[in-house]
């Protein structure tokens, strides 16, 4: 099915507040995939959208969850699984900001990596809509935390990524204590075996939504791409090469190993610039560490595997740089997909040896040209070393727990401490700990500051992340 000509929210049949809250927003006109999926939706059908991270698919879907809820219900009404927590919490916050129309609505992130107990605890309390991921959601079902009766819309975010990690079973099992008569949403970037037999299983006469060529295309199009030849010895420190001559303030650098990871960061440290690693040995509170201090603009190089890539959508990424050829086409296209968003031009830099000149003929048929392939020696790097990233990121003991919200830490340092607005980037409240981007050349004395003065009338513990070894 393909989008109608009228792309305006205006013409869908949603709330006078919600299309006030969508202007508000930002929302004036949709995305091809919401164009394509959202009348379906709305009108009550179980659809199958095959769209990208980054598409708008969570609008998508969101706003038909949000037109069917009943505030005045504190029982789940709408349940979202997806692959990984980043990506639920991603979700979350999305749903958040578009149910800012409706009164109190209630959503919950259950995912694993945190303790049970206060997901129980607020399950307890009811919540309309849970967003999770399967393992989670099925220890809740279980345990009789989670019921699912009066259900009215499951959405499944990313399956093609569940099925990847092998949550077949888990959303089969979940989607089976659902109500019959509810609505399924599947929303997948690619459309392997396994999504038609998962749909055969459970969705009732889905509707397919599927852009057209010229629609998803559009994407690669606005992504500079270049290939650069490399022997095995030379390929971790053409990254640094790459790095010096095009001078990207956020790149994401995919190995296809864990070991690689490792070496590619020591490599990078080498040379002067902030990076850090991700990949799937990292224990959770260090892996959200990590990206807190990618997405705040504290780390200039993200060294990741695609596993631990999975569900990530970081704004305003600059640059993707293939270390290793994948295998794989379609992980190609997703890996360089991550740049280039929202009209934004992007830079994907892929290195390959002789013995991956395979690989890229596939990724080539695929994306329908020839690579662009120029040679190391073409790199220069460009005058004052290294770029070194625009922030830093300070840990304050205590959070959530604590009811540590953001604007009493935008106080502590606008106020007392007396920096400047500007000066604050982005904080993340985790359960017990506290986290704040400060432009580099406070990063010290904001610490200082902070710690002779008092957050929400009390004494607090303040250091650098950068400080902390064990990163």
């Amino acid at each position: 099915m393909n989008a109608s000509s009228d792309l305006s929210f205006a013409q869908l049949p949603l709330s006078a507040a919600m299309q006030a809250n969508l202007a508000q927003l930002g929302y004036a006109q949709m995305t091809p995939i919401q164009a394509a999926s959202l009348p379906l939706a709305l009108a009550g059908s179980d659809v199958i959208a095959q769209a990208q991270t980054g598409s708008g698919k969570t609008a998508a879907f969101a706003l038909s969850l949000l037109h069917r809820l009943d505030a005045a219900d504190l029982r789940v009404q709408a349940l979202v699984l997806c692959p990984t927590r980043e990506l639920a919490d991603q979700v979350t916050q999305e749903i958040r900001r578009l149910a800012r129309a409706a009164d109190n609505i209630k959503i919950l992130t259950l995912c694993g990596g945190t303790p049970m107990k206060p997901q129980m605890d607020s399950l307890g309390f009811g919540c309309h809509i849970a967003v999770g991921t399967p393992g989670r959601v099925m220890d809740h079902l279980e345990r009789g935390s989670l019921t699912l009766g009066k259900l009215n819309t499951l959405v499944l975010d990313e399956a093609d990524r569940m099925l990847d990690m092998g949550f077949f079973d888990d959303i089969v099992t979940v989607a089976k204590q659902a109500p019959k008569n509810r609505q399924t949403l599947l929303f997948s970037a690619t459309y392997p075996e396994g999504i038609k037999e998962l749909s055969a299983k459970f969705m009732r006469e889905p509707r397919e939504v599927k852009l057209s060529e010229s629609s998803s295309a559009q994407a690669p199009l606005k992504i500079r791409q270049i290939a650069y030849e490399v022997t095995e010895a030379e390929r971790l420190h053409a990254v640094a090469l790459l790095l010096n001559h095009f001078r990207p303030a956020s790149t994401i650098a995919f190995c296809n190993t864990k070991k690689q990871c490792g070496e590619l960061v020591a490599v990078l440290e080498g040379h002067g610039f902030v990076a850090m690693a991700l990949h799937g040995d990292l224990e959770q509170r260090d892996r959200d560490q990590v990206l807190i201090q990618f997405a705040n603009r504290s780390c200039s190089v993200l060294v990741a595997t695609d596993v631990a890539a999975r569900g990530l959508d970081i704004a305003q990424l600059e640059c993707v740089i293939n270390v290793d050829t994948t295998p794989d086409a379609e992980v190609h296209v997703h890996r360089i997909g991550r740049t280039g968003r929202a009209g934004a031009e992007g830079l994907a830099l892929t290195l390959a040896s002789l013995d991956e000149m395979g690989r890229i003929g596939r990724i080539e048929q695929m994306l329908g040209r020839e690579s662009s392939w120029e040679n190391l020696d073409s790199l220069t790097p460009a005058a004052g070393g290294p770029l070194q990233p625009a922030m830093e990121t300070l840990q304050i003991l205590g959070g959530r727990k604590e009811k540590i919200r953001p604007g009493d830490i935008l106080g502590a340092l606008t106020g007392e401490a007396g920096f400047k607005f500007e000066q604050v980037g982005k904080i993340n409240i985790t359960e017990f700990h506290s986290y704040v981007a400060v432009q580099r050349s406070i990063a010290r004395e904001a610490v200082k500051r902070l710690s002779e003065g008092k957050l929400k009338g009390r004494k607090v513990k303040v250091r650098r992340m950068a400080d902390l070894v064990d990163l």
